[in-house]
């Protein structure tokens, strides 16, 4: 019987792996055709399943609108992928930019004209902290998804598209408790994953230029 393998993203690590691999327009990857490149002929391509922490509109709408564009797109690739949400939290966090500029602008030995000085101060001040946005439970929503469709044979493999090594007790709960095979992709590289997976599989740049919808 030909095997059933279903796909599981880490939308935010995979997104940004992708990106910073030199990908021009991740926006525009289909992911039916990863789905299918990656799992190959000779298993069948039972779902694929993306989770994202979701953006507000009050925070910014034109981000809103970009992730919901997006979020509509991939799922209208294949009716086999389907979108799960997690949530997203505003955090604020010191900026190391500041700090630095804050030494620099007081180092006695760096001459600089008052005017230029106390500008570079109060920008540094002004800007001390960051706002950042921290997701929440999604790593927990793909986590639970995987190991519960795992121990109902509702996949005979898995594949975690993911660089992301806090995934490791998940795989290996997936593969010794409930006997499937995990396979690993990213443009990324954990070595945690890469002990406990089947394979880890790494992505280079060209693999994506057919993976366009």
């Amino acid at each position: 019987m030909t095997d059933r393998a279903a796909v599981f993203i880490d939308g935010n690590n995979w997104y940004h792996f992708v990106k910073n691999c030199g990908v021009v327009n991740p926006m525009g990857l289909c992911y039916a055709k990863i789905s299918s490149k990656l799992i190959g002929p000779a298993r069948h391509w039972l779902a694929t399943r993306y989770y994202i922490g979701a953006l507000q509109q009050s925070w910014n709408p034109v981000n809103y609108a970009n992730q919901r564009r997006f979020l509509s797109l991939i799922q209208n690739d294949d009716a086999r992928i389907t979108v799960h949400l997690g949530r997203l939290e505003r955090r604020s966090q010191a900026n190391p930019l500041a700090e630095a500029l804050l030494h620099l602008v007081d180092d006695p030995d760096i001459p600089a004209e008052a005017k230029f000085r106390n500008q570079l101060r109060a920008l540094a001040r002004g800007h001390a902290r960051v706002e950042t946005l921290k997701e929440k439970a999604v790593d927990i929503m793909l986590a639970l998804d995987m190991v519960e469709m795992g121990r109902t044979s509702r996949y005979d493999v898995a594949y975690l598209l993911s660089a992301d090594g806090d995934f490791t007790p998940v795989v290996e709960i997936v593969r010794q408790q409930h006997g499937k095979r995990v396979y690993c992709a990213s443009p990324g590289f954990s070595s945690a994953l890469n002990g406990v997976a089947n394979a880890f599989i790494k992505l280079e740049k060209d693999w994506f230029d057919d993976c366009y919808r």
